[in-house]
């Protein structure tokens, strides 16, 4: 009777791949945190990218639509965000305009907006609060202070308070 075998790191990488989509960056890390010899994670990377079963450019364009459509999120922060899957710059970049190509930033903008407001804004404090959560997702801070600004309805003295940067 022979004792079962180990499953290869190649192996073991489409088994990760399979649960969810990964950049090169963290199907890596993620082998390398296994204990698996370098050579064989680098071998198995090598061929899972030849083979497209890894890529990082569909990654990124995925994550980058999910980003706008689904968590409302800006070009800047989806661009960091995908920096930190370990995608590089370029790629990020590339994949962050195709999507904002399609997708409208500004309707982005208001849909974040609706989100999170019912109603028009009741005062400076409601204001600043938007406004940065609104700046944390990735929005420009010029966009975003002319779409809450529409929204006071003239209900709020806003004289000197968009004269400071953000």
């Amino acid at each position: 009777m022979s004792l079962p075998r180990s499953p290869s790191t190649y192996q073991i990488a489409l088994g990760l791949l399979a649960r969810r989509e990964l950049s090169t960056s963290q199907l890596r890390h993620r082998l390398t945190r296994r204990d698996l010899p370098r050579s064989e994670i680098e071998a198995a990377i090598t061929r899972l990218a030849r083979e497209r079963a890894v890529d990082d450019t569909r990654m990124a364009l995925s994550y980058a639509r999910r980003a706008a459509e689904v968590k409302l999120r800006g070009q800047s922060r989806t661009r960091r965000d995908i920096e930190a899957l370990g995608i590089d710059a370029a790629t990020a970049g590339r994949a962050v305009a195709a999507v904002f190509d399609e997708v409208d930033e500004e309707s982005v903008l208001e849909r974040a907006i609706a989100k999170r407001l019912d109603g028009a804004i009741r005062d400076r404090t409601q204001f600043r609060r938007l406004s940065q959560a609104l700046l944390r997702q990735g929005f420009p801070p010029d966009r975003v202070a002319a779409a809450l600004v529409v929204r006071t309805q003239g209900n709020v003295d806003m004289s000197g308070f968009l004269d400071v940067d953000h």
